[in-house]
């Protein structure tokens, strides 16, 4: 049931006053400076309230963009593996839209935010990479999802309709056979014992740092709640990692020179830590080897180079071996092609040995001309 109450100010001015009543819903209420504006009001909200549209316009009306972002880093950023990043994240767009009521956080609001996220600086003083762009609308995107489908605060989300960033190619860098020699040699030299070893793997195996920090010679008591960790076996020679980067298990063959470096180091490991990479002053946690990486890199004399470039470097030496591209995706875990499809330069002549052998088998040796 709809009322339309008639209002005069004491200096004459008339408004109409709007409610719109229905069994099993609150009570809906406007102003408007004409009546043909609140008979309007109240035909939709009486039509919007009895098909179940009407909800969530108020909920969204009710709450902030700050609403969400404190309620999703409470219930859904502990569930998370990277919550504290996503977090930190959440809390920028808090910052910039968070008093904005979620009716009016528009895609191009959003977008204005991006376009000033794009063009400040990180705490290093460098502009933002626009993949970093990208991860903030990310975050943002599925706070919303949860907002529109789990909590009913609003009926769809702006970020469907904001245009992300375009990332640059995946980058590929990989050591020469000079360079390497040249690292290694550096690695080996280093005053820290771990480093020498933990970049042989990287080099073999293409694991992330993340994942070569999180080694345990055998399965802790309390694994990390979030982060990379899995378990070495010298005996049978493989690795199993039990959390990754993309939440699943993976096995990694440990062969050569690589489990030799681990045999040897298992023989001399801490006996107060399970960890292989232990830190000196606090053996429960990894060690940082930003710096000695740092000066090994400086003494062998290679430019533009990260500890990163080393999984690069095991992918390309794997592609210029032969691996097919689902094999490298295997080796270093990815779930799809995508992101292994930069290595497909490298492995040229592989593809064509295998489709020559192809038309051999089934041309009978057959060539052009």
């Amino acid at each position: 049931m709809a009322t339309i109450e008639k209002r005069t100010a004491a200096d004459g001015a008339i408004t109409y006053r709007a409610k719109v009543r229905l069994r099993g819903h609150p009570v809906q209420t406007g102003t408007f400076e004409r009546l043909t504006d609140a008979k309007k009001w109240t035909t939709a909200t009486e039509s919007a309230i009895r098909e179940g549209r009407h909800f969530k316009t108020t909920e969204a009306k009710r709450h902030t963009l700050a609403d969400v972002i404190d309620r999703y880093i409470v219930d859904v950023i502990p569930t998370k593996r990277d919550g504290p990043h996503q977090a930190a994240q959440l809390l920028w767009w808090r910052e910039e839209l968070g008093a904005f009521a979620l009716a009016d956080i528009t895609p191009a609001r959003v977008a204005e935010a991006r376009d000033k996220l794009a063009a400040g600086a990180t705490l290093r003083g460098e502009r933002r990479s626009p993949a970093t762009v990208v991860r903030y609308l990310a975050a943002l995107s599925h706070a919303f999802t949860i907002a529109v489908k789990e909590w009913g605060w609003v009926d769809d989300s702006p970020l469907r309709k904001v245009r992300k960033p375009t990332e640059p190619r995946g980058r590929v860098r990989f050591l020469s056979d000079e360079e390497r020699a040249r690292l290694l040699a550096a690695c080996r030299e280093s005053a820290n014992p771990l480093l020498y070893p933990a970049v042989v793997l990287a080099l073999s195996t293409g694991m992330r740092a993340g994942e070569i920090m999180g080694l345990y010679w055998q399965e802790p008591r309390d694994p990390p709640p979030r982060g990379a960790w899995g378990v070495v076996d010298v005996s049978t020679g493989r690795i199993v990692l039990h959390l990754t980067k993309n939440g699943e298990r993976r096995t990694v063959p440990l062969t050569g020179h690589a489990l030799d470096c681990l045999r040897e180091l298992a023989k001399v490991r801490r006996l107060d830590t399970a960890l292989v990479f232990p830190g000196a002053a606090h053996p429960t946690k990894p060690i940082d080897l930003r710096s000695p990486w740092d000066t090994a890199i400086r003494i062998a004399e290679i430019h533009d180079f990260r500890f990163h470039d080393l999984r690069h470097s095991a992918a390309s030496y794997l592609a210029m071996n032969g691996a097919s591209l689902a094999e490298i995706a295997e080796t270093l875990g990815h779930k799809t092609l995508s992101m292994v499809k930069r290595y497909s330069h490298l492995s040229e002549a592989h593809t064509s040995d295998v489709v020559g052998r192809m038309n051999a088998k089934i041309f009978g040796g057959a060539t052009n001309g």
